[in-house]
């Protein structure tokens, strides 16, 4: 099927994963400088609290815990948080046992954001005992930066073209044609699609993979027009998520922060996690589905159901607290 019909001509998406190519395959990717972004800016705004007295730490404090919540919370729960919630479920346990060195390969992709808050979770619970500093309070610190680190990641996310959204219906004016999305369409299409470019671009003829076409197309703007005609419009998903779990979220996080400087611990937490799942959920319906469904959800808006548990927990202990300090 041929996407010619256009009211508005959509973008065509041909941003480059690579930030800065050094040599080969070894490159600076803009993922790895979303996830560097995220823990500076963390660091930042933490220390900025830490100084204010609006956080547990002391502000000396700051960099050792954002290097340790970066390492045993974020990676190591997100890929942990990948493998079992969405590769586990597709593939079954020989894929892993077969290659259980495949979990730490975190730069073949493969990064879960309900794995990386899980992880959070358990980092900070240890850390806090370590510390001898209350497990809500420092979880309200992270809580409030925490979007940055989400907002960075889906902006990446549009610039790798990952994880893009369904296909739109109706006139929007921002709907993106995204090359990856070629991969979902018949194989009739992608050969089709596949030839139309060859024409264009000779060497195609001989290439071998789907991958190669993209990145000619990222570089030939006449054969990005023409694989463009292939491609569905579909919502820039990963924008609407950077708005709100992330832009949006840390916005209003910040704002109790620094508005209500006696709020009890977990009120934030609370507030992170039922705002998160609620905004998750939300923006998984313009989001194609990357895994299958559960019921009528998404593997994402289904995960986030248990998020509001948690949230009603934190939110209870913040109502205790309030109570006793009444």
């Amino acid at each position: 099927m041929v996407w010619s019909c256009r009211v508005i001509a959509q973008y065509i998406h041909d941003l480059n994963p690579v930030a800065l190519p050094i040599y080969g395959n070894l490159a600076v990717r803009w993922y790895g400088l979303a996830y560097l972004a995220g823990f500076v800016a963390g660091f930042l705004l933490l220390r900025h609290l830490a100084r204010r007295s609006l956080w547990v730490l002391k502000p000396e404090k700051t960099a050792d815990f954002i290097a340790a919540a970066a390492m045993f919370g974020v990676f190591l729960g997100g890929r942990l948080g990948y493998v079992f919630f969405y590769q586990l479920p597709e593939q079954g346990w020989s894929k892993i046992l077969s290659d259980p060195l495949m979990i730490f390969r975190v730069w073949e992709g493969g990064m879960a954001s309900h794995g990386g808050i899980l992880g959070l979770v358990i980092f900070t619970w240890f850390y806090a005992k370590k510390e001898k500093v209350t497990w809500t309070g420092l979880g309200d610190g992270l809580c409030v930066v925490a979007p940055l680190g989400l907002f960075f990641g889906r902006v990446a996310n549009f610039i790798n073209g990952e994880l893009y959204g369904r296909i739109v219906e109706g006139v929007v004016p921002w709907a993106v044609r995204f090359p990856l999305s070629l991969m979902k369409e018949p194989e009739s299409v992608q050969q089709s699609a596949w030839q139309a470019c060859a024409e264009i671009e000779p060497s195609l003829a001989d290439a071998q993979s789907m991958e190669t076409l993209i990145a000619v197309a990222r570089e030939n703007p006449e054969v990005s027009q023409t694989l463009g005609d292939f491609l569905p419009p579909r919502h820039p998903s990963q924008i609407y998520e950077a708005l709100l779990e992330g832009a949006l979220l840390f916005a209003i996080l910040w704002w109790v922060r620094t508005r209500y400087k006696n709020a009890p611990d977990g009120l934030l937490t609370g507030l992170f996690f039922a705002l998160y799942a609620g905004f998750r959920i939300f923006g998984e319906q313009f989001r194609e589905p990357d895994a299958a469904l559960v019921g009528s959800l998404t593997r994402g808006q289904f995960f986030s159901l248990f998020m509001f548990v948690f949230a009603a927990l934190f939110l209870l202990h913040a109502w205790r607290g309030r109570e006793q300090q009444s």
